[in-house]
C-alpha cells in the first residue's frame, strides 16, 4: 500500500485542529452521507460497528440539544452547521449474524452485559475517530467535545435507552482565527515504549 502524500497527512493529522467557530454554510446531506460511507469501512472488532450517529442540523434539533450542553460548548454548537452525536448501540450484537458470519458471536454478548457495554464503548469510540478522519478527508473541520450532560442528551434523543451518547463533534468549515494556540504533544519517549 502506498504512503499518503505529505499534503494528505497534513490535512488528516499534522494541521488538524479542534475548531470552535465555523462558517454558517450548511453541509449538504450528500456530504454527510459520503462521510458515513467512508467511515463505515474502518475496522471494528468482529465487525461489530456499534456507533450510531445523529447529524443535528436543524434549529429544532439544536434546540433539543442545547439543554444538555455545558456552558462553554453552547454557543459554538448552536452556531455550527452540524453537530454529530456519536452514540453506541447497546444491542449492537443483534446485527452480528449478518455483519460477522464467521461464527455465532451474538450469544457471547447477549449473556454478558458488561462485555457488550465495553465492546460497544471501545469500538464506538474508534468509529468516532474514523468519523473525524473521514470528515477531514472531505475538507471539513471538526470540533470534538465531551462537555455535555449525557442523561439529558440521551433522554432527548434516545428515550428508549438503547443508544447511549459517547461524545459530540461539530462539523463545518472552520474559522482559523477562532482556534486556540496549538498545544504541545507528548514525545514518542513520553507516550510510547517498544517491548
Amino acid at each position: 500500500m502506498p504512503t499518503l502524500t505529505a499534503e494528505a497527512l497534513d490535512q488528516l493529522f499534522v494541521h488538524a485542529r479542534t475548531h470552535n467557530a465555523f462558517a454558517p454554510d450548511p453541509i449538504p446531506e450528500a456530504t454527510l452521507r459520503r462521510l458515513y460511507d467512508l467511515m463505515k469501512w474502518g475496522p471494528t472488532s468482529m465487525n461489530c460497528q456499534p456507533a450510531r450517529l445523529v447529524f443535528v442540523t436543524s434549529p429544532e434539533g439544536k434546540a433539543r440539544l442545547a439543554p444538555a450542553l455545558s456552558p462553554g460548548n453552547l454557543d459554538k454548537t448552536l452556531a455550527a452547521p452540524a453537530t454529530v452525536i456519536i452514540a453506541t448501540d447497546s444491542r449492537f450484537y443483534e446485527h452480528l449474524p449478518t455483519m460477522f458470519p464467521a461464527y455465532d458471536a451474538k450469544p457471547m454478548f447477549e449473556r454478558n452485559a458488561e462485555l457488550a457495554a465495553s465492546t460497544a464503548f471501545r469500538n464506538g469510540t474508534l468509529q468516532g475517530a474514523y468519523l473525524i478522519l473521514a470528515a477531514r478527508s472531505l475538507g471539513l473541520d471538526c470540533g470534538p467535545m465531551s462537555g455535555f450532560d449525557a442523561g439529558k442528551l440521551n433522554a432527548a434523543f434516545f428515550p428508549d435507552g438503547r443508544y447511549q451518547a459517547n461524545f459530540l463533534c461539530n462539523l463545518g468549515i472552520g474559522d482559523p482565527a477562532a482556534v486556540h494556540p496549538r498545544g504541545p504533544r507528548l514525545s514518542f519517549e513520553e507516550a510510547c515504549r517498544i517491548d
